[in-house]
């Protein structure tokens, strides 16, 4: 595979960056298609510990319509590649989806790491340490924009497809020692679960050929209707209005509905609605922080759940209807989760247990939402590791109750 070298000292935004577009014809391509590769700009290798090189990927895949679109992946290569399990020669690729819950396609992942991710949030350390973690396994590391250049955020079946199709391109970019030897799995929280879940959801019918080792999701959001009432008016009403942003974003008529439906006036007005295209998740949350998402509209609720709005969400909001998980399953989520009742999740895990999905399914007594990133990350980590090294018990359903706190504030 002919790899670009760049030359430019910094990154460009990808709204910005030549290389974030699809060649003449790519619509012909098989899904998973490498399109484009290039060694990651600027300082990406000081910026992810661990990391001997990293590569940015353009590839063909499928979005929520099924048409062919296009994605870019990140590639994080390892200085020493693990040898785990009784295969010396078996290569260890996890696919972490990151919760960058944005409309904005320049806050996607391949041009975070340089920025936003560097940084900590939640007191949980920051998103490049979670991959340099990974690095230092010996594992490789692949990024996913989930979300598409449509900053397509919320569109399940675009994520789920745009994450399958990025490890076929991985598997087949000839940057990995030897494919036919990869154990590879997928990681998410949050935002990162639905991506996650979802490709696990598309992959018998859409990417038969692979073959995952396991997935670990946590903070699942099994209902987007459910997270949304029960977000609005709370500190973290800003994923909302992306929410219905990132829905309409590949329908014309439906952005031109939802846009019509937006106040003209008052403090709860159009122009500050539509800000949230440009704004990481982080700025939405400080702008949209405990306000009502309904007092956007001209109707309020009502105007949210005209058909034009609910057809798209009914096919892309809810999991557990487009097929179920091929592989082993770790689910961890807190009992106190206020993004999404736990209920929703245990519905979805029963759901799997009744078909015979091999999962193990943690829900800590401990914390909410946001303190389940740090008191769940480990116990994915562990969990990933063992899937990897071979020592991981597998099969049957399990769900129990665990007490697991390492965040102080946390009582």
């Amino acid at each position: 595979m002919y790899v670009t070298q760049i030359l430019a000292a910094l990154p460009i935004p990808p709204s910005q960056d030549p290389f974030y577009t699809a060649p003449h014809g790519f619509e012909k391509t098989a899904p998973g298609t490498i399109l484009r590769i290039r060694h990651a700009p600027g300082n990406a290798t000081n910026v992810i510990a661990n990391a001997s090189a990293v590569y940015h990927i353009v590839y063909r895949t499928t979005d929520s319509n099924y048409k062919p679109a296009f994605a870019v992946t990140t590639l994080f290569i390892p200085f020493e590649n693990a040898t785990l399990g009784t295969n010396s020669s078996q290569t260890s690729l996890l696919s972490i989806q990151i919760p960058y819950n944005s409309v904005w396609v320049d806050a996607s992942p391949s041009f975070a790491i340089y920025y936003e991710f560097a940084q900590p949030a939640f007191e949980s350390g920051s998103t490049n340490d979670d991959t340099s973690y990974a690095l230092g396994k010996g594992w490789f590391v692949n990024m996913p924009d989930h979300e598409g250049p449509t900053a397509s955020f919320a569109m399940g079946i675009t994520e789920g497809h745009a994450t399958l199709d990025s490890i076929r391109a991985v598997l087949s970019s000839g940057l990995l020692p030897d494919y036919t030897q990869t154990k590879y799995a997928m990681w998410g929280y949050s935002g990162g679960s639905i991506a996650s879940e979802w490709a696990s959801e598309l992959q018998e019918q859409y990417a038969p050929e692979l073959s995952f080792a396991g997935m670990a999701i946590g903070g699942c959001v099994p209902n987007l209707t459910e997270a949304r009432d029960n977000l609005t008016g709370s500190a973290y009403a800003g994923l909302l209005p992306g929410l219905y942003l990132g829905l309409t974003s590949q329908d014309e008529e439906a952005r031109a509905y939802l846009v019509s439906r937006l106040k003209k006036s008052g403090p709860y007005n159009a122009t500050t609605f539509l800000a949230d295209l440009h704004l990481t998740v982080n700025q939405a949350f400080a702008t949209y922080a405990n306000q009502d998402l309904y007092d956007y509209f001209i109707n309020g609720r009502a105007d949210l759940l005209a058909p034009i709005l609910t057809k798209i969400a009914d096919r892309n909001s809810y999991q557990g209807y487009h097929g179920v998980p091929k592989m082993p399953t770790f689910v961890y989520k807190a009992i106190g989760d206020e993004f999404s009742t736990v209920k929703s999740t245990d519905a979805l895990v029963e759901r799997w247990c009744s078909i015979n999905v091999d999962v193990e399914y943690q829900r800590n007594t401990v914390g909410n939402h946001i303190t389940e990133i740090s008191n769940g990350k480990q116990r994915a980590l562990d969990w990933l590791g063992s899937i990897f090294d071979g020592t991981a018990t597998i099969g049957g359903c399990s769900v129990k109750n665990v007490s697991v706190n390492v965040v102080s504030s946390v009582s």
